[in-house]
């Protein structure tokens, strides 16, 4: 969580700043002197907690926070990359073009309703222009998407796209050279795969996705 202190460490003196400080006496936050910051231990609350959060800039031209939805027991969990602006409009993830195709491949390919899985996002906030996020805006936020996978607790987390497998697994390996590959990430297996938007502009990776949901059916069995 130390990504956290440094966050708010930021945001206090731009807020100081703002204010006409030249200079401060204020202690900057000490992650070894500082309490771990407490994120909350229901799903539920630790939506609300999202809802509220200022971390980062996002939370300046935002909408909504779009935090996860589906079944909080779940076998599976699918992890995204950043909120679509009509995702953020709803507060749901995995709405749209996008969002009927990955519910298309739950119930078509896995049998099973989209409702009894989990499906959230890495960033919980909208970017602009659906920019790549910013460093610090990546830090603020991953405490909330690691606190949802132990809440949640699946057997097998799906990524969606190579931000969510970059900075959840912690490799820089291209999505095509590891795309479909069964990992292990703490006390789960882990499948990395294509994000439904790309496939909706690159059609002819819709079979290799389609090979990796298989993989991920009979794993779990």
């Amino acid at each position: 969580m130390k990504n956290l202190y440094n966050a708010l460490q930021l945001k206090q003196l731009y807020q100081l700043k703002n204010l006409g400080y030249c200079y401060t006496s204020a202690n900057p936050f000490s992650y070894e002197e500082q309490k771990p910051l407490q994120l909350a231990d229901t799903l539920d609350e630790l939506k609300k907690q999202a809802k509220k959060c200022h971390l980062c800039s996002l939370s300046t031209g935002r909408n909504r926070v779009v935090f996860g939805e589906g079944n909080p027991n779940a076998d599976i969990m699918f992890i995204g990359d950043i909120p679509m602006e009509i995702e953020e409009s709803e507060g749901r993830p995995f709405l749209g073009r996008g969002g009927e195709m990955l519910t298309l491949m739950i119930e078509k390919v896995l049998g099973l309703l989209r409702e009894e899985v989990y499906i959230t996002n890495f960033i919980k906030c909208h970017t602009l222009n659906n920019q790549e996020p910013k460093e610090v805006e990546i830090q603020s936020c991953k405490g909330y998407i690691f606190k949802e996978i132990e809440l949640v607790n699946p057997k097998i987390i799906v990524t969606l796209g190579e931000l969510s497998y970059w900075h959840i697994y912690g490799d820089k390996i291209a999505l095509k050279d590891i795309r479909g590959s069964l990992l292990r990430y703490k006390t789960h297996s882990l499948i990395p795969t294509y994000h439904p938007n790309f496939l909706l502009k690159n059609p002819s990776f819709k079979n290799d996705v389609f090979e990796d949901l298989k993989k991920i059916k009979a794993n779990l069995l």
